[in-house]
């Protein structure tokens, strides 16, 4: 892992393709690639920022997720996360990775399709952290098809229901116990503004997302509380090897970015922690683009 905090090259900072070709079953593990993920093992500092705070964070075993929650413990908040039982080996790890950090960790395996479980998962976060103040909804379903007619209602079904009923089901069982001071973030993508030919029904629910938080930010600011997308571009994770782009996409993942590379997961863990502290306070209803350069219309 490099030393992200001394001064260097940011396009020569991580790994960049070619990638060995690398296809995994979905959801897909992060121990299972090839180069491992950074998402801040070793590499994030924490400064105390989310002190005795609250989390929820939906997609929390691995990818974008697995790096929020290993930064917020590290700020000092107390995390749960949710995941998939399939991905129990990643999660296991990260729970492993907030209690080495001194923190209550909540492990919360199930599958986010269901709305049931959407409002007990809230629930359960609630009772075993003793509370709720800052909720990260970013798991996300991503399965690329090469045609219009290769979009399946399946595949359009599980992808509506993962990426927006979901958020919604959380979102609406979360905000009657967030407290003045309390922050959503939420994931969308550079695809609700650039969206891929091939991600035809991810791009759609990515652009939902945007709006939903947007929307759902004027109410929430009435109770204090804020709302704030982040949108990443090219970020190295197992949604990608796990069908969320082809093969041999995979294998030259992020070279089209400026930078030649890959984001990886602990770069974007920084804005998370920055729109979930009272450090934002004067965020709201704001996209924040981490896309290596290519911008957000």
């Amino acid at each position: 892992m490099s030393d992200r905090l001394t001064m260097q090259d940011p396009r020569t900072q991580y790994p960049g393709p070619p990638f060995p070709r690398q296809p995994q079953p979905v959801p897909g593990l992060a121990s299972e690639m090839d180069p491992k993920p950074d998402h801040g093992e070793t590499s994030y500092v924490g400064a105390g920022r989310l002190k005795g705070r609250k989390a929820l964070i939906t997609g929390g075993d691995s990818g974008i997720g697995r790096a929020v929650a290993i930064a917020f413990a590290r700020e000092g908040a107390d995390v749960a996360i949710s995941h998939l039982a399939t991905e129990q080996p990643d999660a296991t790890e990260v729970i492993q990775l907030i209690e080495a950090e001194g923190r209550s960790a909540v492990d919360l395996p199930g599958d986010i399709t269901d709305e049931a479980w959407c409002r007990e998962l809230v629930a359960q976060a609630v009772e075993k952290l003793g509370g709720l103040d800052i909720l990260v909804i970013n798991a996300g379903r991503q399965q690329n098809r090469e045609d219009i007619s290769k979009v399946t209602s399946d595949d359009f079904d599980k992808t509506m229901k993962t990426n927006l009923y979901a958020m919604h089901w959380i979102a609406q069982a979360a905000v009657p116990h967030l407290p003045a001071g309390a922050s959503v973030v939420t994931t969308a993508s550079i695809q609700a503004y650039e969206p891929s030919a091939i991600l035809l029904d991810y791009a759609t629910t990515k652009a939902g997302i945007v709006a939903y938080t947007k929307a759902l930010a004027k109410q929430l600011l009435e109770k204090g509380i804020r709302a704030n997308v982040v949108a990443p571009g090219p970020f190295w994770t197992a949604l990608q090897s796990s069908g969320g782009q082809p093969p041999e996409a995979v294998e030259k993942f992020g070279s089209e970015s400026s930078y030649g590379r890959p984001g990886q997961p602990v770069e974007l863990a920084p804005v998370y922690v920055l729109l979930a502290s009272q450090e934002g306070s004067f965020i709201n209803g704001e996209v924040y683009g981490v896309t290596g350069g290519a911008g957000i219309a």
